[in-house]
């Protein structure tokens, strides 16, 4: 196991190896919206990956096209229904303000 940070609020969890980011981050008790199922279609799941980028799944097309729609994006930018945690290193997480509910 290995350790999921979220930013801003600073909440620390561990989670298990090929852990989905968005259940994580819901499980953790947090609030991130996804409209589409996990689909890659919406969008609104986008978070900044700001540390451990090598414990995380690479860029699927399907998310690689959505994010290229989406206003804000960098390249830390991913969609969080689209990663794998891969448990290799310990991962950080900025969630978007709009979109996570706050």
């Amino acid at each position: 196991m290995t350790t999921l940070t979220l930013q801003p609020s600073g909440k620390t969890f561990e989670f298990e190896a090929g852990a989905n980011l968005l259940q994580t981050i819901l499980a953790a008790g947090e609030q991130l919206i996804s409209k589409c199922g996990g689909n890659a279609k919406c969008g609104a799941c986008h978070v900044f990956l700001k540390e451990g980028r090598k414990g995380a799944s690479k860029l699927t097309p399907d998310e690689n096209a959505k994010l290229d729609a989406i206003v804000g994006v960098s390249s830390k930018s991913r969609l969080a229904c689209q990663v794998t945690l891969l448990g290799t290193e310990p991962v950080t997480v900025e969630l978007l303000g709009a979109m996570s509910g706050f």
